[in-house]
């Protein structure tokens, strides 16, 4: 299993905060939000991480690097512009080879990813949606077109 975390908004309802860093950078317990997000999926088995930058994006690359001080495997995707939500998960698209979770860099949640991937492998079997120079990515239930 995979993950994109999409780190990439300005946090505009955030500022004065966020005018030098981006949300995902914020402190919370001392530490940035994102890399709680990276204790969560790395306690669901889910080391190998795509991340998602537009806004101040060395700000995050700096911090986190390739991932090693943390336990897992990170890779960055940085769009010149905003390409919105799905536009950021397309931007990364040839990482995405098996089923992953999509998670907001700015999210602190402690859901059980590890029941959810359950419950969606039983649900929904691996379906590419889209192919890439012979890459198929992505996951669709058999209604979605």
């Amino acid at each position: 299993m995979k993950a994109i975390i999409m780190a990439g908004g300005e946090g505009t309802r955030l500022r004065p905060l966020t005018c030098e860093r981006p949300k995902p950078m914020m402190p919370v317990v001392n530490r940035p939000m994102m890399e709680h997000i990276l204790e969560l999926l790395k306690k669901h088995g889910v080391q190998d991480i795509g991340v998602t930058l537009q806004y101040i994006p060395e700000a995050i690359r700096d911090y986190f690097g390739n991932g090693a001080d943390f336990g897992v495997h990170m890779r960055y995707y940085v769009e010149e512009v905003p390409l919105g939500t799905a536009g950021s998960v397309k931007n990364a698209q040839r990482f995405l080879d098996q089923t992953f979770v999509v998670i907001s860099g700015d999210a602190l949640t402690d859901l059980d990813l590890s029941k959810a991937m359950e419950f969606h492998r039983q649900k929904v079997p691996w379906q590419p949606w889209f192919k890439t120079s012979g890459l198929s990515t992505g996951i669709r239930s058999g209604n979605n077109r």
